[in-house]
């Protein structure tokens, strides 16, 4: 997988060159590269935000760096082209799935009071949101986009199971889970988890799962 991600701030995206993605980036599992909007501007001080039509606080991305600098990345329209904003569409593991199918993908940070309408019309094919609430750039949203997908891209995860179990993946949150020692302050491991049947583990994990599902997020199971 390929993705171009386009910020005024490139230098915030140095964290995925650490833990798992860092390592399958150096694998060459996936291909990242991060451009600077700035670079693109046809202004002799490289400026890429204006006041807003119609008056208001804050500035607005203006639209010629952005379109400019999507052009150049992505000419033939081969990317999948997202744009972090507040108003997009929530991300779901449903959408991280469908994502990861892409070959490429192209993500559009915002800052300021957001971009001109006219190059989220002309360039963009979806706009995602990762949560109700607003955070100062789209770089944060970005890479959570880019860590979740990534967990599907084959050889990333050590266990290719891992997305099958973990929360969200079969609407249900994560049942607890346990390692050594078996006694910690005073508390055990379940009996259940050290019985060796399997069976019953499997079982019990489920029963946990839907449990912690309905006392925490019960709008999941709506449905089942």
């Amino acid at each position: 997988m390929r993705i171009d991600v386009l910020t005024l701030f490139p230098e915030m995206l140095d964290s995925l060159n650490s833990s798992l993605m860092g390592k399958a980036r150096e694998k060459g599992l996936y291909q990242l590269n991060c451009h600077n909007i700035r670079d693109y501007s046809s202004d002799k001080h490289k400026k890429c935000d204006d006041a807003p039509f119609g008056g208001g606080a804050g500035m607005v991305m203006m639209p010629q760096p952005i379109h400019d600098c999507i052009s150049a990345v992505d000419p033939h329209h081969a990317a999948k082209r997202i744009y972090m904003s507040p108003r997009g569409k929530v991300l779901t593991q449903k959408i991280v799935k469908e994502l990861s199918e892409e070959k490429r993908l192209l993500i559009l940070c915002g800052h300021y009071e957001g971009v001109d309408q006219r190059v989220l019309d002309l360039d963009i094919d979806m706009e995602i949101s990762i949560g109700d609430y607003v955070l100062s750039g789209g770089e944060i949203p970005a890479m959570v986009v880019i860590d979740s997908v990534l967990r599907y891209v084959p050889d990333v995860l050590g266990n290719s199971e891992s997305t099958v179990d973990e929360s969200f993946s079969q609407s249900l949150l994560e049942y607890p889970q346990y390692t050594r020692p078996q006694n910690f302050c005073g508390l055990s491991v379940p009996e259940v988890l050290i019985s060796g049947d399997h069976a019953k583990v499997d079982k019990w994990r489920c029963e946990q799962a839907m449990e912690i599902t309905r006392r925490v997020r019960p709008d999941l199971l709506e449905g089942k």
